[in-house]
């Protein structure tokens, strides 16, 4: 191969991939037949990789990567690409953020109003001819006046608490800091916020910055009627803590869109009566990965032409 090489890492539409077609030559890492193979004799003629923020660079090609100078993270998280590793390289890293924002904001209430109004159930309760057999289907909660904390009051959260207020909710948050011009009450932990909320949502990045930040003692805090919503990332919610916490019922629900070892998913979470779960999809939408994927692309092409990354992370 003369040409330099465009390593993709992970699906990535091939569509999106035809502007970058005259400057590269792409290598879909997951067809390779031999990875360690590849790596030997091209890794040096790697020049951009395309990854996301669970994948990040793979360990067995990273040592022969000599010449890689961008790594395009399609997906607003980057927890798993080492940006101390990158920044000693010299290699640029990007990421897609606020175009997915939206999406994952409406995901996120609609798993918030899924679990107080018992959607599924309801669903399964009406294909299933409970109804006609046993009568009107047990009342839920309303969501409307609930307090709603979020941990993580970035571009998401921010849209997540624009959504939940229209329901007439207080809303409270919790960072590293206190906004200026946020009128939200702030928390300065995650056990203060748990403790006042009704419903918790995480909305945080990954990583080991927020690794199991949502343990017990949140959980517990959080009550036999609080429930938790997940949309960031599995690493942040102690997944152990929360079965136990179900299992007890010193939790009363979770919908969760991430887990800790994602695809798989505990037994004890599935056939549990109090979780919602979903596919890690919160931003599964047509419009927004297409949006991703053409982001993605004008900062490689911005790269190409030595000119401003459109979203740098470093």
């Amino acid at each position: 191969m003369t040409r330099p090489l465009l390593l993709v890492v992970t699906p990535f539409s091939q569509e999106a991939l035809v502007p970058l077609l005259e400057h590269f030559d792409v290598v879909q890492w997951q067809s390779l037949p031999s990875p360690d193979a590849f790596c030997a004799r091209h890794g040096s003629d790697v020049r951009v990789l395309i990854t996301n923020g669970m994948a990040g660079v793979p360990s067995l090609c990273r040592d022969a990567l000599a010449n890689l100078a961008l790594i395009a993270c399609n997906g607003v998280g980057y927890d798993a690409i080492d940006l101390g590793w990158a920044d000693a390289r010299g290699i640029r890293v990007i990421n897609t953020p606020d175009v997915l924002s939206a999406d994952v904001a409406d995901f996120a209430m609609a798993l918030v109003l899924a679990v107080f109004r018992q959607v599924p159930a309801a669903d399964r309760y009406v294909r299933e001819n409970k109804w006609g057999r046993q009568g009107a289907f047990p009342l839920a909660r309303r969501f409307w006046g609930s307090k709603v904390g979020i941990v993580g009051l970035g571009r998401i959260g921010h849209l997540i608490a624009n959504r939940a207020a229209a329901f007439s909710t207080q809303i409270g948050y919790t960072g590293r800091r206190q906004q200026d011009g946020v009128a939200y009450s702030y928390f300065p932990t995650v056990l203060a916020l748990a403790g006042w909320a009704d419903v918790l949502i995480v909305t945080t990045p990954g990583g080991a910055d927020t690794h199991h930040l949502v343990s017990r003692a949140e959980l517990e805090a959080l009550g036999p009627q609080g429930v938790l919503v997940n949309i960031a990332r599995g690493s942040v919610v102690n997944q152990s803590a929360l079965i136990d916490c179900l299992e007890s019922g010193q939790l009363g629900a979770a919908a969760l869109d991430v887990f800790e070892e994602e695809p798989h998913v505990p037994e004890s979470i599935i056939h549990s009566a109090s979780t919602i779960l979903s596919p890690h999809i919160a931003s599964a939408t047509v419009q927004t990965r297409q949006a991703m994927a053409a982001l993605v692309v004008d900062n490689i092409l911005q790269h190409i032409n030595g000119k401003c990354l459109i979203s740098p992370v470093n």
